[in-house]
């Protein structure tokens, strides 16, 4: 504070050739298209939106039950319901040129060729996203994603193909269901990725005790929200350690506290993902806290904390 008024933190990050006003992006499959909440949240205070997984043709996603609340989160089979690249390029690019905030398409797909061919669509047409965030981690379908998220070959070479195809941000999203998530991240950082995000959901089931059926149409979905915490922590450090990229991190942040202890870790940003659908808002709410953290830690920007922790070994 100097004359009565508050001096703002830095709070501005930079991935590969982009500046981010801030650090608060807001998880893929949490947030819709980015569009849906004007009344509730500005998004243009946000430092980017992470929009929900467009696949080639429009899909309707796995049957109902779909969505579960358990202790500490929440498990969801939705299966990558999404309108489509075509109606996505038609209905939504348009409304993007309005906001200021940075979009990140999230993209999936069952094989190599679909996810080329919705790059080369996205890529046809002139449009502000800043870049693309790659599902290879969706444990809610029976075929695609999660097959190139386990594989250190198959990764590196998707990766190697939407390189050719664009300039913008490329972001792997990164599964925690492997044995070795650093040399999937390693593959990717190798084959031309901008930076890498982990984690996605954890594999995770919900039984009725009374009816003794499962409350999930697919039985297994992945699990989200603070339960899964210390996973994601865990995770992004030891990419750190080893990756030279950025690291977007996520998994079970509620507030400035986790966003904090991420970035410590190793993030360089983070996605705010389960919370959204208790307070849409809540993204805002943790950019202000933020900003009063770095302040209140005389630190210069968040920046300082990335890679910061201290550990004990």
């Amino acid at each position: 504070m100097k004359r009565g008024i508050l001096v703002l933190a830095d709070l501005k990050i930079t991935i590969g050739s982009e500046v981010f006003q801030n650090p608060i992006w807001v998880a893929s499959g949490t947030f819709g298209y980015g569009t849906e909440a004007p009344e509730l949240v500005d998004v243009n205070r946000l430092g980017a939106i992470v929009t929900k997984s467009i696949t080639r043709k429009p899909r309707e996603g796995n049957p109902p039950p779909r969505i579960v609340e358990t202790p500490s989160g929440m498990i969801n089979s939705i299966g990558l319901a999404n309108i489509g690249v075509k109606k996505y390029i038609q209905d939504m690019l348009p409304i993007y040129e309005n906001l200021t905030t940075k979009i990140i398409v999230n993209i999936a797909g069952t094989d190599v060729q679909e996810y080329v061919e919705i790059m080369e669509m996205m890529e046809s047409v002139s449009s502000v996203i800043a870049g693309y965030e790659i599902n290879i981690s969706c444990p809610n379908v029976k075929k695609g994603g999660m097959e190139f998220g386990v594989d250190c070959d198959m990764t590196a070479k998707l990766t190697e193909k939407l390189r050719i195809l664009t300039e913008r941000l490329l972001i792997m999203k990164l599964s925690p269901n492997v044995s070795d998530i650093v040399s999937i991240g390693l593959s990717a950082e190798n084959a031309g990725a901008d930076a890498v995000s982990a984690i996605n959901t954890v594999v995770g089931m919900s039984i009725d005790a009374e009816s003794g059926s499962s409350n999930i149409f697919t039985t297994y979905g992945g699990l989200s929200g603070p339960a899964i915490k210390p996973v994601g922590l865990a995770m992004v450090h030891k990419l750190y350690n080893k990756l030279s990229i950025p690291i977007i991190g996520m998994g079970g942040i509620v507030n400035t506290d986790d966003v904090v202890e991420y970035m410590m870790a190793g993030s360089t940003a983070v996605q705010v993902g389960t919370a959204n659908y208790r307070d849409p808002g809540i993204g805002e709410d943790i950019i202000d806290s933020l900003d009063s953290f770095i302040n209140q830690t005389n630190r210069k920007s968040a920046t300082d904390l990335i890679g910061s922790v201290r550990t004990l070994s």
